[in-house]
């Protein structure tokens, strides 16, 4: 069996390890001259782990990550806890597994890492994908350049504009969400200590608006973004640098630690947010999809990233149990289809609960969450359960 991966990010580079880890040769084919990503942190809950450490990543990633003592969710002006879970004490005991924030640049070259001693020619870089052609026994993927690869399978991890899944289904334009996103890292010695934010995946809520922080590379830098419902002249891609004054302005009247965090930080991007909706199809014949390219999900569940690792790790196993690549590609999509839906929905349905913009709703939306913890403290763990506690190499 030969997997053709279209896209070398997160997902397909974890989808190659795993195919690795099931005797499947793969090439990936990544269009980008080299395998590096912008600064961006990554939240690696436990249900991602699993599949990291079934990778025999977890040693690499101790010495770049941060482990966050608890999530939080903070009043946006006040900073006032509204609810907490004590990830770094419950993570191992609950979920079986460690909770990671990373930079994006470190886990990459974990990855690439990784995948380049175990297969050290599976990787073609500066090959932009234009097309695919299948037949009942393979599949043909042909770059611009004139390069092209034959395998038995072919998924996209090509994002959410994926030239594969546009071939394969014609799928519309992704849907304008009317929210742009901040982003930057910051040097966590730049912000004056009394004012740092806590050691936690913190989510700070307003109206209309939120932010999170968090530590990455072990806890000398901080994550930071900030979303706000409101219309934009802000491209799509992530990387166009967008103006301080303008981020301070959205985030006017927030809590003195994210007005520091953004006086503070060197260089800040934004970008317009998009998703749609779950996809009925993921594939054809021997041709899938994984990762943004088939569930492009709002961040507001931070489970982007870790949805394409199970997704990796699904498909390999797929393919490894069975010579009839269609088959297993149709096993592999409806082993994926409804959690990934139901995580979808869950991130859309997040932005209601951090974007509070009735006063009376916000107000009881507090008592609620203070009720809450002091009549059960333990129900903010148990509604992760269905995320944290899935183990897809079970």
């Amino acid at each position: 069996m030969r997997l053709l991966i279209a896209g070398g990010g997160i997902g397909g580079l974890t989808a190659a390890l795993c195919a690795h880890k099931f005797g499947i040769e793969t090439a990936v084919i990544e269009q980008a001259e080299a395998l590096t990503e912008i600064g961006a942190g990554v939240q690696l809950s436990p249900n991602a782990m699993r599949v990291l450490y079934a990778l025999g990543l977890g040693e690499a990633l101790m010495e770049v990550a941060f482990q966050p003592q608890a999530a939080e969710i903070r009043d946006g002006a006040s900073g006032a806890i509204k609810a907490s879970i004590a990830l770094m004490e419950m993570a191992e005991r609950r979920w079986a597994a460690p909770y990671f924030n990373v930079h994006r640049a470190d886990l990459i070259r974990v990855l690439r890492n990784a995948l380049h001693k175990r297969a050290p020619d599976a990787v073609h870089l500066g090959a932009r994908v234009i097309h695919y052609s299948a037949s009942a026994h393979h599949v043909d993927v042909f770059a611009e350049d004139g390069r092209h690869w034959r395998g038995d399978a072919l998924v996209g991890a090509d994002g959410l504009h994926s030239i594969i899944a546009r071939q394969a289904f014609g799928i519309a334009a992704p849907r304008d969400t009317q929210q742009i996103a901040w982003r930057a890292i910051v040097p966590a010695a730049t912000v004056p200590a009394h004012i740092r934010p806590p050691p936690s995946a913190c989510v700070w809520t307003g109206s209309g608006r939120h932010a999170v922080t968090y530590y990455v590379r072990s806890g000398a830098l901080i994550n930071f973004v900030g979303v706000v419902e409101r219309a934009s002249d802000a491209p799509e891609a992530w990387d166009a640098e967008g103006r301080k004054e303008e981020a301070a302005r959205d985030f006017a009247g927030f809590h003195d630690t994210v007005q520091a965090i953004i006086a503070a930080a060197p260089q800040l991007h934004h970008w317009r947010l998009y998703d749609r909706d779950p996809l009925q199809r993921w594939g054809e014949a021997n041709v899938t999809l994984l990762g943004d390219a088939c569930h492009p999900m709002l961040p507001f569940m931070a489970q982007g990233a870790a949805m394409a690792i199970e997704d990796g790790f699904a498909l390999a196993r797929s393919l490894s149990q069975t010579t009839e690549a269609a088959a297993a590609l149709r096993h592999y999509e409806t082993l994926r289809q409804s959690r990934t839906a139901r995580m979808q929905a869950a991130s859309r349905a997040n932005q209601a609960r951090y974007h509070l913009h009735d006063t009376l709703q916000a107000r009881a939306e507090t008592a609620a969450l203070k009720l809450a913890r002091a009549v059960a403290p333990g129900a903010p763990a148990m509604a992760m359960d269905w995320i944290y506690g899935f183990d897809v190499t079970a």
